[in-house]
């Protein structure tokens, strides 16, 4: 049997592999998407080989990631519940895509990934595969009460990765589970269980802390077309450099830190811990610039699908038909949505302080109190008075508003 497993080199993946190979008696393809980890990818190779894999594909994908999945999903504002702006949801699948992919490259078998029963990651993930490849077969470890009953928590894989000599990052010291890519990393699990538990200041990797971000702030202008951001500080950039460079400049202010309990999929409710510099300031930037250009009742309209949309992907299923319907949708909205915003990011802060566009519908000398340019306030009086007809003919009937 062979299988294509989506590695990390992380603790449950490292002991999924080994696992696999004893359970199935199968051979172990690995597969590692470069979303942007960085560093976590170093040696994973080499890792993957000396745990047991036959083959490791670590492929750099963060183009397309950027490209593809992060821009369209920032074009339709998307934003789930209480500010999560789907860092982990969007690359999900990106990776499972892939995945399918290297699973034909090599006549595979089956497809393997390391998500729990509880979380959203099993959704994701095999929404994908199932939509790509509908005959595809989907090993869950974490599904399978054998492993369940093997490994009851992270101390059992700890300790069976040191008795099989598989180099993990996790210790006891630190039992929280972290995913990262080039939208942002998330914090989950452990210690952070506990949601009146702050979390450590050492766990955080994109930003500093924003007490201890430069007293002086920084201005940040970043240009707009049809809803995609091609430029920061004038500088015409590809999707992967606006990312690459709005997180190290954000991250050093301290700006793109949220915590927050969302609602998953499944059901229950978990406190994950989200750093996202570059989604941030991107967000607030593409918002500026469409207050200028879009259209009121577009834009009402628009807001009223973000919330769909955003569950939509964060439920996993970003190939299904109605997604794609909404992505139509939100490309019309956000074609107007051309010019530059000029943002101030100080101590954790990102603020909009300027915003311009060549097709902008804001006319400072209409909306002046100064003046009567275009618009006749004596017009006003109708215009009232017919919005209130319904107001009146209700108060004629008998029918008082309750005060």
């Amino acid at each position: 049997m062979k299988i294509v497993l989506a590695y990390s080199g992380g603790l449950d993946t490292s002991v999924i592999l080994q696992w696999l190979k004893e359970t199935y008696n199968a051979e172990i393809i690995c597969f590692a998407a470069d979303v942007g980890q960085e560093e976590e990818l170093k040696g994973l190779k080499q890792k993957a080989r000396a745990s047991g894999a036959k083959k490791c594909y670590v492929d750099d994908l963060r183009e397309e990631f950027a490209r593809d999945f992060v821009f369209p999903m920032i074009r339709a504002g998307a934003v789930y519940e209480s500010g999560y702006l789907l860092g982990t949801s969007i690359a999900r699948p990106l990776i499972a895509k892939r995945q399918v992919e290297i699973a034909r490259i090599e006549g595979a078998d089956a497809i393997a990934h390391g998500a729990t029963g509880k979380g959203n990651d099993q959704v994701r993930f095999e929404l994908t595969a199932l939509a790509l490849d509908p005959a595809i077969q989907v090993i869950a470890p974490w599904r399978d009460e054998g492993f369940r009953k093997q490994f009851n928590g992270r101390h059992d894989m700890m300790a069976y990765c040191k008795a099989r000599g598989i180099n993990i990052e996790a210790s006891a010291k630190k039992p929280y589970s972290m995913d990262r890519n080039l939208l942002h990393i998330s914090f989950e699990g452990g210690i952070l269980e506990d949601a009146w538990n702050e979390p450590p200041e050492s766990m955080f990797k994109l930003s500093v802390a924003p007490e201890k971000a430069p007293a002086k702030p920084a201005y940040v202008e970043i240009t707009f077309e049809k809803g995609n951001a091609v430029a920061v500080n004038g500088k015409a950039m590809s999707p992967l450099k606006v990312m690459q460079t709005l997180n190290t400049l954000a991250g050093k202010h301290g700006v793109g830190r949220i915590d927050l309990v969302e609602n998953r999929f499944v059901g229950m409710k978990s406190r994950g811990v989200y750093e996202t510099p570059a989604g941030t300031v991107l967000y607030r930037a593409r918002e500026a610039v469409e207050q200028l250009t879009m259209d009121r009742e577009v834009l009402h309209l628009r807001n009223t699908l973000v919330p769909q949309y955003a569950k939509l992907v964060y439920n996993g299923f970003w190939f299904a038909p109605e997604r794609e319907m909404l992505q139509a949708a939100m490309d019309e909205a956000a074609s107007v949505v051309s010019g530059t915003a000029r943002l101030k990011l100080y101590r954790g802060n990102c603020m909009v302080v300027g915003r311009k566009a060549g097709a902008s519908l804001y006319d400072p000398h209409m909306a002046s109190f100064e003046g009567n340019i275009d618009y006749n306030q004596s017009d006003a009086t109708g215009f009232i008075r017919l919005n209130a007809l319904r107001l009146r003919m209700r108060a004629k009937v008998g029918k008082k508003p309750h005060v």
